[in-house]
Formats: C-alpha cells, structure tokens, sequence
C-alpha cells in the first residue's frame, strides 16, 4: 500500500508549509435567529439554547404563532383553521379571540432574564456568552395575532427582514419552533419590495442562497402555501436520525439513554441548577405556560389519565411521574450550530446532535384526522414504537447515538451557571485533528491520521477514531489503532472519485458529568 504524501498533521501546501493552519481549524459563529411560540417545550429548548449561546451569534428571538398558540388582535375578531386542536379532540372551542397565548405572554424574556442573573458565573467558563443586555436588544414580537397570518409585517419580521437583506457574508440560519409565519412574512415584504424592481433577481438568488430554514415541522402552513412555492431554492433543513428530544422520550427509551430522563437525573442536574433550571418545565411541577390551558395538564401531579379528564383536561400523553422529563422538541433545530468539533452545521447532511438532514423539502405537518384515536394509550404506544428500534431505517439505525453525551453537556452547563469558579466544574476535552480537516487521497491509500488532545480539568481522557457513516462512500472503512492519537486508515479500493468518507476524533474525559468533544475530517476521493 502507498501513502503518497499523506500524512495528515505534517504538511498543508496551502499554508506553505506550517504544520498548521489557523484557518483550517477555525470555527466561524454560525449567524441564528430563533421564532419561537409559548409552548412548554419552546421554553425548554429555549433553555438549553442560551446556556450554548457561546457557540452562535444570536441576531433574533422572536415570539411567534402557531396552529397551537395564537394572542389576537385585542379587537374581538374570532378566528379558527378547520382541523386545528381547538375542533379535535371533541372540542369546538372556535372560532375564537385567543387561542392558549397568555396576556402579556414573556417567556422569552423571562428565559434571558434568567440567564442575565447567572451570566457572571458563565463567563467564567466561556468568556463567548454574549452579554445579557444584547440577548435583550434582539427580542421581538412576530406575527403572533393569528395562526398562519402573513397579511402585514410586524416588529419580528422587520427584523428578519433586515437580517436577511444585510451584508454579512455566510449563512442565516432561521428556526421555526412554531410557524414560519413570521418568517414568511419578512420575506413576503422583500417579494413585495423588489419583485417589479431590476433588482429582483439579485435580490432573489442572494435571499435563497443566504437563508437556511431550521424547522420544527410546518406548523402553520406557511411554508407549504407561501414560502415553498415562491422561494424554492431556500434550503429547508428537516432533521432525521438523532437524539429523541420531543414529549414522550422517555417511552421505549434506549437502556443507555433512560437514565437521563429520570426524576432523579432531572432533579439533580436540572432543576436544582439554579434560575434556568428554575424556569425548566417537568412533569408535575404545578406550573401551566398559560393559566386554565386545557391542553396542559402536565404540571398537575397525583392524578390519573382518567381523574384529568374528568377535570376537563385533554389528556393525549400518558402521566408520568413527577419530575421526569416532559420534553425539548425543537433542540434538533440548533443542536448542531453547537462547537463541539462535528462541524454539523456547515452542511445538513454532516448530521450531529440534532440528527442529519435528507435534503427533503417537503413539509411535515401537525395536522390530525377528527377520527383519530388520540387517547392517552394510544399516543403512548405510538411514541414508544417511534423510539424503538423496530420502526427506524437502516441509516437510522447506523445513527451514533449521541443523546447521552448530549444530556451530560447539558448538565455541565447548567453546573456552570451556578459554579463562580473554574475549577468547581468541568469542561470538556480539547481536540485536535492536526492539519487541514478536509483532504484527497485515492482508492487503496493508507492515510496517516494524527490528533492531539488534552483536558482543561487535567482529567483522563478516552480516545476513538470512527467512522460517520454520512459520506457518500455506502462502505465500511478499517481503522488501525482506533483508541491512539496516532491512527490509520484504508482507503477501500471500490472507493469512487468524488465520494467523500467521515471520521471523527472523539474524546471523552472521566470527569463528572463525563464530557465529549470531537473532531471530523472529510476525505474525498480522487478521480482515477
């Protein structure tokens, strides 16, 4: 076998020669805006994220409507979709006003309100958390009078509108944990603005290249009925294949994931925590987003799925017990913006702790059938085969499972936020892939693989080279020395020019919580 020059960590020609390269290894702060509306598990997720606020330039977060939460106009006009929860469930509770939005609904600012009390105790372990003060500044009210509502622009698309229309180079990413109606809209006024303009074209292809869609399904139709059909060359990435973060995870939960949506796990590493894991939603905790919300019964402890019912509730998921996880819905939509080494974001089929993406832009809604059997037993067996192994695709299947390393993060975070001194938590490893992280080499090449790592903490560290099955070669690769800095690997011989191969440096410490990082590089095949 030949290595012709390959040796990854010795040279890169395009540096001249340095054993290595600021730019190959730097990570540049992916660019987010989050819309989001007051469902329990948005306030979750809306946790989660300002704790890896560090890792991104936040440019918005933007309260949003859905078919599940709408405010109104305050002027009396009544308002229903037909389909929507409000006439499932046996309920023809609309048209209606309002639809389980709270008056004066803040929970946006009330997250950042939390993080400004424990950002001192942040800094000190990561000097990148942005400032309480400009957190504040980028908070906006979307279009949040009526479900699905594109009809005027409103201070959160004004917003999203100049985001989109500034000069800063590289992606926008835009969640929608509710609907894209805010998003939509912002774009609507840029059709409307420049459509019959010599600038339409410019500005058109400049907007699809710019913008990536982060969504938590269409939840208002908004993408299906506006931006889909008028923007077609958006990306719209649909994640696939990761952690199971939504309602119900808990329910056939992997052996090696269940541990961590325990009571005990949550109380321990959440809800004791501080103000962000004061404002965390579990089951049973006594709290509602929204005071009488019969759609949320979950922080009402000691009682069956048939005593809630007969207290008005609509019970579709089982009761679980108190304190355990309730869920974190629309984490796949920023967990791989995060800086752990996967480099997830840059493309959306690299996949990460969010899952990967198919590339598939089709729409998946949250619409249900009248006849649907939505029962407490029925949801719940839905969900657990949903979690089992049964139900996945091959590819899933092959999916690392990344969720406890995720859950550990998570905990070493929020221990963060209460922790003044450094050395009163732990941090995760430092890796390192010397020289560039993406390379060529041909079918039957032995590539030269050699990482660097230490630990912040002074910790042990484990060490694994694997591979990412995400490449576009469909094989296994052989790995010589896997658990050493210094690895090997083969070029299969049935390697095609142009297919790509993914491995990753992954180190985890045997601090507590136990902490991973990693890093990737890309081989690609050359042409014969």
């Amino acid at each position: 076998m030949k290595y012709k020059g390959i040796l990854i960590g010795l040279i890169c020609l395009t540096c001249f020669g340095q054993t290595t390269c600021s730019w190959a290894q730097q990570r540049s702060r992916p660019r987010i805006v989050v819309t989001a509306d007051p469902e329990l598990d948005d306030n979750n997720s809306l946790i989660r994220f300002l704790l890896y606020s560090s890792d991104m330039d936040i440019e918005g977060l933007v309260y949003a409507s859905s078919q599940f939460h709408w405010k109104g106009d305050g002027k009396g006009t009544k308002w229903a979709v037909p389909g929507r929860e409000y006439n499932r469930f046996g309920l023809t509770l609309c048209p209606c006003e309002s639809w389980r939005w709270a008056k004066d609904e803040r929970f946006i600012h009330d997250a950042v309100g939390a993080y400004a009390k424990v950002y001192p105790n942040l800094k000190v372990h990561n000097p990148n958390y942005p400032t309480p003060d400009k957190l504040q500044s980028k908070i906006r009210y979307g279009n949040i009078e009526f479900d699905g509502d594109i009809s005027k622009d409103s201070p959160g698309s004004d917003l999203i509108k100049s985001l989109i229309l500034d000069g800063k180079p590289g992606p926008l990413f835009i969640t929608a944990w509710g609907g894209a109606s805010t998003i939509a809209r912002a774009l609507k006024s840029i059709q409307e603005q420049y459509e019959y303009t010599t600038e339409w074209e410019a500005i058109r292809k400049k907007v699809s290249r710019k913008v990536v869609l982060l969504p938590s399904g269409d939840q208002d139709d908004t993408y299906a009925m506006y931006i889909k059909p008028n923007w077609p060359d958006i990306e719209y990435r649909q994640f696939r294949g990761g952690p199971n973060y939504g309602y119900g995870a808990q329910l056939g939960a992997k052996p090696d994931n269940a541990p961590y949506l325990t009571p005990a796990w949550m109380k321990e590493n959440v809800l004791d925590r501080g103000p962000l894991g004061a404002l965390y939603r579990v089951w049973g905790d006594g709290k509602q987003m929204v005071k009488g919300d019969i759609m949320d019964y979950f922080g009402i402890a000691g009682h069956t799925n048939d005593e809630l019912k007969k207290m008005g509730y609509v019970v579709w998921m089982p009761v679980q017990p108190k304190n355990s996880w309730l869920g974190e819905g629309d984490n796949p939509t920023f967990m791989n913006m995060m800086d752990n080494g996967l480099r997830a974001y840059e493309v959306g089929s690299y996949g990460g702790w969010g899952g990967h993406s198919s590339g598939n832009r089709e729409a998946v809604g949250f619409s249900f059938s009248a006849s649907q059997d939505t029962s407490a037993n029925a949801m719940a067996t839905a969900l657990s085969n949903a979690n089992t192994q049964a139900v996945k695709t091959e590819k899933e299947l092959a999916y690392p499972n990344f969720f406890p390393a995720a859950q550990q993060d998570f905990a070493a975070r929020l221990k963060w936020s209460v922790a003044s001194k450094y050395a009163d938590a732990n941090h995760a490893p430092v890796v390192k892939i010397e020289g560039p992280l993406t390379v060529m080499a041909s079918a039957g090449d032995k590539v030269r693989l050699n990482g660097a790592v230490s630990d912040p903490d002074g910790n042990a560290v484990s060490i694994n080279w694997w591979q990412f099955r995400v490449g576009s070669y469909p094989g296994e690769v052989a790995i010589s020395n896997p658990t050493s800095a210094q690895a090997e690997v083969l070029i299969p011989k049935d390697a095609l020019g142009g297919q790509t191969i993914h491995l990753i440096l992954e180190a985890t410490d045997n601090g507590k919580p136990a902490l991973t990082k990693y890093q990737r590089l890309i081989i690609t095949i050359r042409n014969k």
